[in-house]
């Protein structure tokens, strides 16, 4: 180990130590850097001084390693390796293993302390599962979240303190650990492997992802369907963190080059160029964290360790910080300041006054506030910084492809109009937003001319806007997007109704509006009948089980495929809700994408729900007396009831190279060969093997003691020479080989060893050939 200083920077080398993660406390006096030999614990205020080591005994790599970052709790740190994470405690110089969780069955790839509660631990694995564990517990998870891919990434909300985020591939989920069962986000954000994960330290919905596609995405969960900012570059981003100061972010690239400089500064507002480049490291940085910032300093230390196995801590100044810093919310928050230390209003000229006054000037510095961030220009600022969008932005976010539907917004009224035309009906709404929207405060909806709906139509969509809305606004997510869907599906509906009261209920008018165009996100409100994800019903299939049977189902004979049997089956669920609303032909879903399918019926009815089924409209019953005859009933009431596919469970045992019941009954007595013969011939009979009686019979005879070896050879044929010998053997062993049953075969070769240790002869068959031991052993591999 060396250190050296150059220009207030700090460098230790660590040329033995093959660490792989490294990690600074929350007091910012140590750092652990994790070899697979050794732990080295790092004085972080003297690591020129020495350091001290853990021993470890393990094969594998440390693949993550963090201190808790509770100040009660900082002397105790999780590493994990492989399927383990061991508890390390540190304290007096002195570190130990207090216990390891285990409960993972691939390799961990991430773990993460929670950030308000000091007993909590995350981890994720290839094998699908996050885990949280409490340390006062270690036997099991308290919490088990399951995802259908294995996670890269778990990281802890900095805000919410239910709240974590998992990376799976390019897909990022958000996870509430009160509702496990399933995420309650999802976000498509990247086209590769997601590298880095970190949360804003002030806002607890915004989120930073690098990937392998060579770039940083910005994300609002609230709002899946579009990142906030992108950060492109030129290469893969490894991690990507916000800086515990102004608005940095500090990324670390993967260099095409061993030398070029792959640590890099940058201003979240600004991302044309990095603000600063951290030139030292001769190998990509594998580890970057902030040490805690001393009483009374305004410089931070960013501590990084690099696969050229060197720990550097870099000073970051004030001019440095000032890099990263919005002029326009420095400058509101200096007006902010300095409103707060106005003098406050004299309280002896009036007193009964004071307190109002007082709570005036407070409203009064909020107001301000509020109004600057509303400003369209501080609005866009904000929301690259992850603060609450504003109803300018919500506004500018809105899709305005949506056919026949025409939106004049006035975010200064905080009102928009919507107008939507379909079919023969028109209407035209004043949607207005409270100032605490979308803060579990929901708009109004009012109805203004020109509307040609009936009065309970207008009762209807009233309540299913209102429904939408609340439902969102309870998350504080925006509603005006879901509430336009909502209200031209449910217009498309009504047209549709309609137009099948005509004389041909099977053909469209030419006044239907076009279906929605795609959207890339669909809302639990629309059902999982609009699911292009799921794979369409099966209506035949076999499987295999391991008792020996064959379970397979088929769909009722009387029932066939509505369409051309050439044509293929749709590929997703979506499918059926577009044959249920006769929108779309069963070619044109042939020729759709299962995206495009997503939006052409609106959120089914109850009744509607009970009536969708595959058998309903994609197959069609055979219209036969005879087949209806002998497959229907009727119920208690006298109605008919159809007959549904049959689920049949067929025994293959005999199918199997191993016979379950033969292996049970089946003896093996090396002391009385031909007892263990007559026996298992009799076992064979029993279970309708009779071709093995005749084996078992000719062993009986192949293994009589009148074969042996007798004192004096030339006196009878060797055994190798007798028909029931040599030739016997092989031919039998050679059948069955042929035939795979190697029941019989290890059963035989069981036998003939036991004979020849049983007449005393010292090598393997004894006066049997070595040969049929070959061939015996050859069998196993048929």
């Amino acid at each position: 180990m060396a250190a050296r200083w150059s220009s207030e920077n700090v460098v230790v080398e660590f040329r033995d130590s093959q660490a792989t993660a490294m990690s600074v406390d929350c007091l910012g006096q140590r750092a652990v850097l994790s070899g697979r030999r050794f732990l080295y614990i790092v004085n972080l205020d003297a690591p020129n001084e020495g350091h001290r080591k853990i021993s470890r005994q393990s094969k594998w790599d440390i693949g993550a390693v963090q201190w808790n970052p509770h100040d009660s709790y900082a002397y105790y740190f999780a590493a994990s390796s492989n399927q383990r994470v061991d508890l390390y405690k540190w304290k007096e110089g002195n570190g130990e293993v207090c216990t390891s969780l285990q409960g993972h069955t691939r390799v961990i790839s991430d773990l993460d302390w929670a950030v308000f509660e000091p007993d909590l631990l995350v981890t994720s694995s290839v094998d699908t599962y996050i885990y949280i564990w409490d340390i006062k517990d270690t036997r099991k998870p308290t919490v088990s979240l399951s995802a259908v891919a294995g996670a890269s990434q778990v990281k802890w909300n900095k805000k919410n303190t239910n709240c974590l985020a998992t990376s799976h591939d390019g897909d990022v989920r958000i996870w509430d650990k009160r509702k496990p069962s399933t995420a309650v986000e999802y976000l498509a954000a990247h086209l590769s492997k997601i590298h880095g994960l970190d949360w804003h330290p002030d806002n607890e919905y915004t989120l930073a992802t690098s990937s392998q596609d060579n770039s940083v995405r910005f994300w609002d969960y609230r709002q899946p369907r579009k990142y906030l900012n992108i950060l492109p570059c030129q290469v893969p981003v490894w991690k990507a963190r916000y800086t515990p100061f102004s608005n940095g972010l500090v990324t670390v690239m993967v260099p095409q080059l061993r030398r070029e400089n792959s640590l890099l500064l940058w201003n979240v507002f600004d991302l044309n160029t990095p603000v600063h480049t951290f030139v030292g490291h001769d190998d990509v940085v594998l580890e970057f964290q902030w040490r805690k910032q001393k009483e009374g300093s305004k410089d931070y230390q960013l501590v990084t360790w690099s696969r050229d196995q060197t720990l550097r801590m870099w000073r970051i100044d004030s001019q440095l910080q000032r890099l990263c810093a919005n002029d326009i919310l420095d400058g509101v928050e200096d007006l902010i300041d300095g409103i707060s230390h106005l003098p406050e209003p004299d309280k002896t000229l009036h007193p009964q006054d004071s307190e109002p006054q007082h709570n005036s000037g407070h409203g009064d510095e909020e107001a301000l506030k509020e109004d600057f961030l509303n400003d369209p220009l501080v609005g866009e600022k904000t929301d690259q910084l992850g603060l609450p969008q504003t109803l300018q932005q919500e506004f500018s976010l809105i899709n305005v492809q949506i056919r026949n539907v025409n939106v004049e917004m006035d975010a200064v009224s905080r009102s928009c109009t919507v107008s939507v035309h379909c079919g023969n009906h028109r209407v035209r709404m004043l949607v207005m937003f409270p100032v605490q929207y979308p803060n579990n405060a929901a708009p109004s909806f009012q109805f203004i001319n020109p509307t040609s709906i009936t009065a309970s139509m207008k009762a209807k969509l009233l309540k299913i806007l209102k429904d939408t809305s609340l439902q969102k606004v309870k998350r504080n997510q925006s509603c005006l997007e879901p509430c336009l869907r909502q209200l031209v599906s449910w217009l498309e509906s009504v047209v549709n109704q309609e137009d099948s009261t005509s004389s041909n209920p099977y053909a469209l008018s030419n006044s239907v509006t076009p279906p929605l165009p795609t959207f890339a996100r669909v809302s639990n409100a629309y059902g999982s009948y609009q699911d292009s994800n799921i794979p369409f019903p099966r209506t035949s299939g076999a499987r295999f089980c391991g008792a020996g049977y064959l379970v397979y189902f088929t769909r009722p004979m009387t029932m066939h495929r509505a369409v051309s049997p050439t044509e293929p089956t749709p590929r997703s669920l979506s499918a059926l809700s577009a044959y249920h609303s006769g929108l779309i032909t069963p070619m044109k879903i042939r020729t759709e994408t299962p995206g495009n399918l997503r939006l052409y019926s609106g959120s089914p009815t109850r009744s509607e729900k009970e009536q969708v089924s595959i058998s309903s409209f994609y197959y069609k019953e055979r219209k036969s007396r005879r087949w209806k005859s002998k497959r229907e009933g009727t119920d208690a009431n006298n109605r008919p009831i159809k007959a549904a596919g049959k689920v049949i469970i067929q025994d293959i045992s005999c199918l199997l190279p191993v016979h379950k019941l033969l292996g049970e009954l089946y003896i093996l007595n090396v002391n009385n060969i031909q007892e263990t013969c007559q026996k298992n011939a009799a076992s064979a009979l029993a279970v309708g093997r009779r071709d093995l009686v005749q084996v078992w019979s000719l062993a009986m005879v192949a293994t009589d003691l009148c074969l042996g070896p007798k004192s004096d050879p030339d006196l009878e044929i060797p055994w190798a020479q007798h028909p029931f010998g040599r030739q016997l053997l092989e031919s039998l062993l050679a059948h069955y080989s042929q035939l795979h049953d190697v029941q019989t075969l290890a059963m035989l070769c069981s036998v003939f060893e036991a004979q020849s240790r049983l007449q005393g002869c010292p090598n393997s068959y004894g006066p049997f050939p070595q040969r049929a031991s070959n061939l015996a052993s050859h069998s196993r591999y048929v």
